[in-house]
């Protein structure tokens, strides 16, 4: 079982990847509340939800420490913020999602508020709130139509796809909330569902105010997971693949980072190079199993040790392996 770790007040919320804020260099911040998630999809690459085999903890930052970090970073931004709640769990287990989109939108220099989600928690009453809170846009992963084919992908023999899609209508037909269609092509597996999801996305009248579907690339990673029949698409195979349906299906599918409004942006980063070596406070567990959650001296960072499990309140030497975005990994030396 892993452990729920409520991040410490005081901890800086920037240089993990697991919890608080990224920023790599675009108007866009990714804001991560939490890291647990209800499906055990067969191809994540954060190896989420119950059947974790490497989880140690899943980590909650309380929301007045959120917003005191992020109220600091949108200043440095600027106008024109878009911030996306983007995990690597689901955003709906948060369990004060409606009111981090409220405080969220309430900045003056954020002009948007996405998240995104496979949508198995999603319900009606918590949609309404989200469009009343400021929502402005869901980036849904549906990743099959066929009932039995979308239980598999995500592992759940509770996950409901049709319910799903019930509850994107009802978002898109009754709310404010735009919706970008995210399916995940797990080659070869879901091969035969993409024109019909390209489909669903026109019926729907997803896009509104953004592309109406970001076909995504299953991507195989060290720590994520993957089946025996799941088969590895390269970048080039995977953009012809894109161009062949948007001729066939009359719709973009090759989508830029332009097409969401993002362009480069004033950017904190960490005073620190990859190879250099500095002491550390082990703060809490890591987030996978030979981890531990650390904190730089001036308590300005967090760095993710790997290597070992420390006790909390240990200090121990790191030698940085990863600074980029900002992303701070260590191991003892």
């Amino acid at each position: 079982m892993t452990e729920l770790f409520e991040i410490p007040d005081g901890t800086p919320l920037m240089g993990a990847v697991t919890f608080g804020l990224i920023d790599r260099g675009t108007n866009v911040i990714q804001v991560r509340p939490s890291t647990s998630c209800p499906l055990s999809c067969i191809f994540c690459s954060t190896d989420a939800g119950p059947c974790s085999k490497r989880r140690r903890a899943e980590y909650v930052v309380k929301l007045d420490h959120m917003m005191e970090w992020l109220r600091e970073l949108v200043k440095v931004k600027g106008d024109g913020v878009e911030a996306h709640i983007d995990t690597v769990g689901d955003p709906f287990t948060y369990p004060r999602l409606v009111e981090l989109v409220q405080e969220i939108k309430e900045l003056e220099e954020v002009r948007i508020v996405s998240l995104q989600t496979h949508g198995h928690l999603m319900n009606e009453r918590i949609l309404g709130e989200l469009a009343e809170a400021g929502l402005s846009r869901i980036n849904l992963s549906v990743d099959a139509l066929d009932p039995m084919l979308a239980k598999k992908l995500s592992g759940t023999e509770g996950y409901d796809v049709e319910r799903v899609i019930a509850n994107a209508r009802y978002a898109l037909e009754n709310t404010s909330i735009d919706l970008l269609l995210a399916p995940v092509w797990v080659h070869p597996l879901n091969d035969s569902e993409l024109e019909g999801l390209i489909a669903l996305a026109k019926d729907m009248g997803a896009g509104r105010r953004s592309p109406p579907l970001g076909i995504q690339k299953c991507e195989f990673h060290r720590f994520g997971r993957r089946t025996k029949e799941m088969r590895y698409v390269t970048w080039y195979a995977f953009y012809r693949r894109m161009r062949e349906l948007e001729k066939k299906m009359g719709m973009k599918l090759v989508i830029r980072a332009p097409d969401f409004g993002i362009k480069p942006a004033r950017t904190v980063e960490a005073p620190f190079r990859v190879g250099e070596k500095l002491m550390v406070r082990v703060v809490g567990p890591g987030w996978l199993r030979g981890e531990s959650l650390a904190v730089t001296r001036d308590m300005g960072w967090t760095v993710t040790v790997v290597g070992e499990e420390l006790p909390a309140g240990e200090e121990v030497r790191v030698r940085l392996l990863r600074t980029k975005d900002s992303i701070l990994v260590g191991r003892p030396s």
